[in-house]
Order: C-alpha cells, then structure tokens, then sequence
C-alpha cells in the first residue's frame, strides 16, 4: 500500500511553526509512515519576508491561507489529513479574521459547527465543552444541551482512535463538583441531566465528578476520556502529564484534523531550538487513524 500523503501547515511565519514542520517533515518516523507535505512559508527565503516574533498581520494571513488550502485538498481527498503547527490568535485578529483558534475555522471551512476539540495522550485524553472564551462566560456556555452534544461526539469519534467502548467521565465545573448545589448550581443542574441523558442513549457516561481527582483517575485507567468544562481545566492536566507529546485532535470534522499542544513560542523563533516533538506525534498519530476504516468523522 501507499503511504497516505499528509498536510502539514507551517503555522505562523514569525513563530517556530515553519521551523518544527521542516525538521519533523524528515523526521525518520515520519517519513517511514507517511509522505509529509508542508503548507505555508517554511524555506529561510519565503519566511524571511516575515518579521521574527512578534505579532504581524501579514504573517496572520500567510497562516490563514494554508490552512484553507490545505483543507480544500483534504475535503478533495487530496491528503488523508491535515496537521497543524501553530498560529498566532493576535495574528489572525490584526489581519481582520474573526476566528479564534484552528478549531472554530476548520469548522468554518468545513461546514460542520458541531466540534469539538481533544487533546490525546496515552496516558490521558481530554475533550473540551467550551474553548477560547473568557472564563466569566463558561458557567452559561457549558449547558445541559451542550454537554450532552459533546458526549455524543466522543462516544461516536473515540472508536476510530480505538476506543471502541469509550468510558467518558465528566469533570464537575465548581468546586467538589457543586457539593449538591452549595458550592454552584451548574453542576446538579446542566451536567448531571447530560450525563443522564446519555446514559439513556447508551453512553457509557458518568459524573459530574470533582475536577481535583477525576484526572487523577483517568490517568489510573479508569476512564478513556474526560470531558472538561473548559480550556485551561482540560488543558492543565493534560500538559502536566503529556506536555510536549500530547496530540490536538478536531472531532466532528469531515476531514482528519491533529496539531500541537503548544504556541508559537515567539521569544525562540528561527533560533533553531524550537522541539518538534509535539509536531512529529501529531503526524504520526494522522498517520495511524488516517490508516483506520472509518467509523465516524473525527
């Protein structure tokens, strides 16, 4: 068999995205699994056209655009995925996107608002509810409805990753998860109903269950995944145990979507130390699902 093809995207020039996509490109693991393709300015002449670390919308723009070709060629199967390095948010908002992250515009180009993005590491994997929005505006956006939106999309996504019974515990948004309302009513009121409501679907959901120890538990095994209220309640975990080799992955999309757990690291630019570990895991684990039969969009 051919080796899938994959769309790696430079992320933003001023920052170490083209940098990290070049040396995992010839990467041996990565060569050996697949025919890494790079999107963007990646080569010292292209990005030098750029300024080095800092904030610059024409950097914001040059980011933009691979990654809406390289999504044009994975909804054409062209490339059976797309592999992100990181963009700057400054970047992208001085160049006049109203995008926040990969994950809002990735569904943009695809047309599919029903997203949701997961962090995935061997010893733990974290899907978040909400993502980049100020922290006053999570107890409203983390609804029953949205909860529960979030478990079907695991419970359907995680068998392509080879979970193919998911066990998903719902971390509580509030302190001891609410404490039965004393500490917060979100808990008893939005995420017990969502996690009921899927248990009756077949879901093999439960919680909420205190957020100081369910990561703990799942990292001992006792659950596949965690669904978290919010970025940095997901994320804080997921990179005290994984930092560095911890994949991104969009569930929901059309297209087969991984990137780094990390920024753009402005202050190392084009110094040539930037670690592409992150970037080489993430082409990797492209490669392996992008191998798998398809069982439900990711």
């Amino acid at each position: 068999m051919s080796l899938p093809v994959i769309a790696i995207t430079a992320g933003d020039p001023a920052g170490i995205g083209p940098e990290i996509a070049v040396k995992a490109r010839e990467d041996p693991r990565v060569v050996a699994v697949c025919r890494p393709v790079i999107y963007g300015p990646h080569t010292p002449s292209a990005i030098a056209a750029f300024p080095v670390g800092r904030v610059d919308a024409a950097a914001g723009r040059a980011a933009y655009d691979a990654i809406v070709l390289a999504t044009t060629d994975a909804l054409a199967a062209r490339v059976a995925a797309v592999v992100t390095a990181p963009i700057n948010k400054a970047a992208f908002a001085a160049a006049g996107y109203p995008w926040r992250g990969h994950t809002d515009l990735l569904a943009h180009l695809c047309g599919t608002p029903d997203v949701a993005m997961m962090f995935w590491s061997d010893r733990l994997r974290v899907v978040l509810v909400t993502v980049h929005i100020p922290l006053r505006e999570v107890p409203t956006a983390v609804s029953r409805d949205k909860v529960l939106d979030v478990l079907r999309l695991a419970w359907r996504s995680l068998p392509a990753c080879g979970l193919s019974q998911p066990r998903l515990g719902v971390a509580g948004l509030n302190p001891h998860a609410g404490e039965d309302g004393l500490m917060g009513t979100e808990d008893r009121e939005a995420l017990a109903p969502a996690v009921a409501a899927a248990r009756a679907e077949g879901i093999d959901a439960s919680g909420p269950f205190p957020a100081d120890t369910i990561f703990v538990r799942a990292v001992r095994g006792e659950f596949d995944a965690v669904i978290a209220g919010y970025h940095d309640q997901g994320l804080i975990p997921v990179k005290l145990v994984a930092f560095g080799r911890a994949v991104n992955v969009t569930l929901g999309l059309p297209i087969l979507r991984t990137s780094v757990d990390h920024g753009t690291a402005f202050d190392i630019a084009r110094k040539g130390i930037a670690d592409e570990g992150s970037l080489v895991e993430a082409i990797l684990l492209a490669a392996r699902l992008a191998a798998r039969p398809p069982i439900e969009n990711l």
